[in-house]
């Protein structure tokens, strides 16, 4: 019994645990990993009743030379001549 599985072993060669068809590459490369599963995180829901704490602290006001440059630059965005853009400049930076 023992002699007649190793001959059949012997004469039909080796058993191929994969199907290759003919004409293809003996080595394939692995297929892609599967992608990552979605994200199931709650999102943070704002309750009715939670006090609000708006900020209400006012914008620092800029500084007397950056005013005057953002006027001058304004002027002469606008097609102000020099003289023109110094008056400007002077008012526009007083009331800002």
């Amino acid at each position: 019994m023992m002699g007649a599985v190793t001959a059949a072993f012997i004469f039909t060669g080796a058993a191929s645990a994969q199907f290759i068809p003919p004409g293809a590459p003996p080595f394939l490369p692995p297929p892609p990993a599967p992608p990552p599963p979605p994200s199931m995180a709650v999102p943070v829901v704002p309750k009715m009743d939670a006090p609000v704490h708006p900020n209400y602290a006012p914008t620092p006001r800029p500084s007397f030379g950056e005013r005057i440059t953002t006027c001058l630059q304004q002027g002469a965005a606008s097609g102000l001549g020099p003289n023109e853009r110094a008056t400007y400049s002077r008012s526009c930076a007083n009331s800002n």
